[in-house]
C-alpha cells in the first residue's frame, strides 16, 4: 500500500509540474515524429524552451523563423498542454492549405497518444482535422479559404506560413470578434518580401503599437547548425531562397518586381508634399510648375467597384522626378476634368490617360473640350514604337488612324514592367511619394504575373509604370517639335522672296541679316 501511494503521489506531483509548466510537460512526456530518427522524446533546445515560456505569458505572438526548427512542433505541443489542463480551450490552426494545417492537428495527435495514461484527455472525436477531449477543449485544422475563424469563439488561433496567405488579413479581421473574449494568437512564417500583413504585424510590434509580442529565430539559433550548413543551404537554394528560409529577412525574401534594397533607398529620399489639394486631400505636389519645363501627365482610371483607385503623375521628363501624385476616388467623368485642369497648369502637359474599359469615360473630356496635346495610340501598332510614330506623322493633326489613350494589354504590360524595373534598378526617377513605394513594396511576381498582393492596389505603381514607359515618346517627340521648327525657318531664309529695306542688296543665305544697322544673327528665333 505504502508504494501505491507513492506512485499515486509522484504521479500528482508530475501532474502538478505538466499543468503549470508546458516546457516541463513537453520535455519529459512529449514524443515527437523525427524524419530520420523515428518516434523519438522532444529534446527542447533552449531557443524551444524560451519561445514556450513566451507563448505561455503573452497573448498573442508572432514568430519570424528560420525553416527547420521544429516551432510549427512546438506550437503543436503547447496547444496539446492548453487542451489538456484547461476546460473548453478551443484551438483553430489555419494554414496555406488544408493539407499544411492537416499537418500541425497530426503532430498534435502523435504527442497525445504517446503520453502514459494518466495524462491523456478522453477524446470524444478523433479525426485527420480534429482532435476532441471529454473536457470540452478541441483543436480543427481549416484552409485560410474557409470562414471558420468568425464561427465560433476562440481560445487560440494558430496562423501557420501567415506571410504566404493571400488572404490573411481578412481572416486576423474576422478572428477578432472570436479572440474578444480573452483568446490568443500565435502567427509564425519565414518572411515573405515587405509590405505585406505580416511584415507589417511584425514592424508594429517590434514599435510596440500592436500589441505582439515578437520571437526572432535565425537560422544559428540552433546549437547543431554552424556555417557550413548555412553555406550549403545556399548552394541548394540559392541567395534569395537561403535568406527567405535561414535568415529571416524581410528585404532579401518574398518576390518584390523591384528588390526590396532597392525600394528601401528609394524610401529614405521620401518627402512630405509641400501642398495637398482637392476635397480629399488626394492631390499631392512637391514643386510647382516651372515653365521653362516639359511634363507628362499619366493617369490610370478606377474600375468603378470601388475596391481600387484612379491616380495620377506629374514627371518631369528630363528629370524623371514625379512633381506631383493623386490618389483618390473621383467619378470617371470628374477625373477627366480634373486631368485637363492639371496637364493645363503643368505647362500643357502631354496626357497620357489608360483606356481600358471606364477609361473612357476620363478620356472624352479632353476630346470634348478639345486638349491639344492628348496622348494617341496607332490601332494598328497595337503598342507604342516611338520610330513608327515619328515616321506615321504623330504630330499631323489627322487621327483618323489613332486612338485616344494608351492601352495596356497583353502585349503592352510587360513592356511596362520591364521599364518600371529597368528605370528602378538605374535609381533614374526621382520618387517623393511614400504612397508609391508602399505599393512597390506588395507589388510581386505571381504565377508569372506583376501584380498587387491580394488585399493591396496597384493603382500608382501601373500609373507610373506607363509613365516611365512613355519617357522616351515624350522625349522624341518633343525633339522633333524642334527640329520641324528649324526646318520650317530654314525654308522660310531659303524662299525666293526679298526682303526690301532702304538698301538695294541681293538676298541674304545662312542666318545673318543685314537690318540697315548692321549683320544681325538670327539664330535667336529658333533658341
Amino acid at each position: 500500500m505504502a508504494a501505491q501511494k507513492d506512485i499515486k503521489q509522484i504521479i500528482a506531483e508530475q501532474y502538478q509540474k505538466c499543468a503549470s509548466d508546458p516546457v516541463f510537460f513537453m520535455r519529459n512526456y512529449c514524443y515527437i515524429q523525427h524524419p530520420v530518427k523515428g518516434k523519438i522524446k522532444f529534446n527542447l533546445y533552449p531557443f524551444q524552451e524560451q519561445s514556450l515560456t513566451d507563448l505561455r505569458d503573452s497573448r498573442y505572438n508572432i514568430i519570424l523563423k528560420s525553416r527547420q526548427l521544429g516551432i510549427s512542433t512546438l506550437s503543436a505541443g503547447y496547444a496539446l498542454w492548453a487542451m489538456l489542463f484547461n476546460e473548453d480551450f478551443n484551438v483553430l490552426v489555419i494554414a496555406t492549405t488544408q493539407e499544411v494545417a492537416k499537418n500541425l492537428v497530426t503532430k498534435v495527435q502523435v504527442m497525445h497518444d504517446n503520453l502514459p495514461s494518466w495524462l491523456k484527455g478522453n477524446m470524444t472525436a478523433n479525426n485527420k482535422l480534429s482532435l476532441k477531449f471529454k473536457n470540452g477543449s478541441q483543436i480543427k485544422a481549416i484552409s485560410s479559404a474557409s470562414t471558420g475563424a468568425r464561427s465560433e469563439a476562440l481560445s487560440l488561433l494558430i496562423v501557420d506560413e501567415a506571410a504566404f496567405i493571400r488572404n490573411i488579413e481578412e481572416i486576423w479581421v474576422a478572428s477578432q470578434a472570436t479572440l474578444s473574449t480573452g483568446g490568443g494568437a500565435i502567427v509564425l512564417s519565414t518572411p515573405n518580401g515587405i509590405g505585406n500583413w505580416f511584415h507589417q504585424t511584425w514592424a508594429g510590434a517590434e514599435s510596440g503599437h500592436n500589441g505582439f509580442n515578437t520571437i526572432r529565430l535565425r537560422w544559428d539559433v540552433h546549437p547543431e547548425r554552424n556555417q557550413d550548413w548555412r553555406d550549403e543551404q545556399t548552394q541548394l537554394l540559392g541567395e534569395k531562397g537561403a535568406a527567405q528560409e535561414c535568415d529571416c529577412d524581410f528585404i532579401s525574401s518574398g518576390h518584390t518586381v523591384i528588390d526590396g534594397s532597392i525600394l528601401q533607398e528609394f524610401e529614405l529620399k521620401c518627402t512630405e508634399p509641400i501642398e495637398r489639394r482637392g476635397y480629399d486631400n488626394g492631390y499631392w505636389i512637391w514643386k510647382y510648375p516651372d515653365y521653362s519645363r516639359d511634363y507628362v501627365v499619366i493617369a490610370d482610371v478606377a474600375r468603378g467597384d470601388g475596391a481600387d483607385f484612379s491616380t495620377f503623375h506629374v514627371i518631369d521628363v528630363e528629370t524623371i522626378e514625379q512633381v506631383a501624385e493623386y490618389k483618390g476616388k473621383l467619378p470617371p467623368k470628374d477625373f477627366g476634368n480634373m486631368l485637363i485642369s492639371v496637364a493645363s497648369e503643368w505647362n500643357n502637359a502631354l496626357l497620357a490617360i489608360e483606356n481600358a474599359n471606364i477609361g473612357w469615360a476620363a478620356i472624352q473630356p479632353a476630346i470634348d473640350r478639345g486638349y491639344q496635346n492628348l496622348f494617341y495610340t496607332y490601332k494598328d501598332d497595337g503598342y507604342v514604337d516611338v520610330d513608327i510614330q515619328l515616321r506615321k506623322g504623330y504630330d499631323t493633326k489627322d487621327k483618323s488612324k489613332m486612338v485616344p489613350g494608351v492601352s495596356t494589354t497583353a502585349r503592352t504590360r510587360p513592356l511596362m514592367i520591364s521599364a518600371l524595373e529597368m528605370y528602378m534598378r538605374e535609381g533614374s526617377p526621382i520618387i517623393h511619394s511614400k504612397r508609391l513605394i508602399q505599393e512597390l513594396f506588395v507589388f510581386i511576381w505571381e504565377n508569372g504575373k506583376a501584380q498587387a498582393q491580394r488585399g493591396y492596389n496597384d493603382d500608382l505603381v501601373m500609373a507610373f509604370a506607363i509613365g516611365l514607359w512613355l519617357r522616351d515618346t515624350s522625349l522624341k517627340l518633343r525633339q522633333q517639335g524642334i527640329e520641324l521648327n528649324k526646318r520650317a525657318l530654314t525654308q522660310l531664309q531659303k524662299t525666293d522672296s526679298v526682303i526690301y529695306t532702304g538698301n538695294n542688296r541681293p538676298k541674304d543665305i545662312g542666318w545673318d541679316w543685314d537690318n540697315g544697322y548692321g549683320n544681325e544673327d538670327l539664330t535667336w528665333l529658333i533658341k
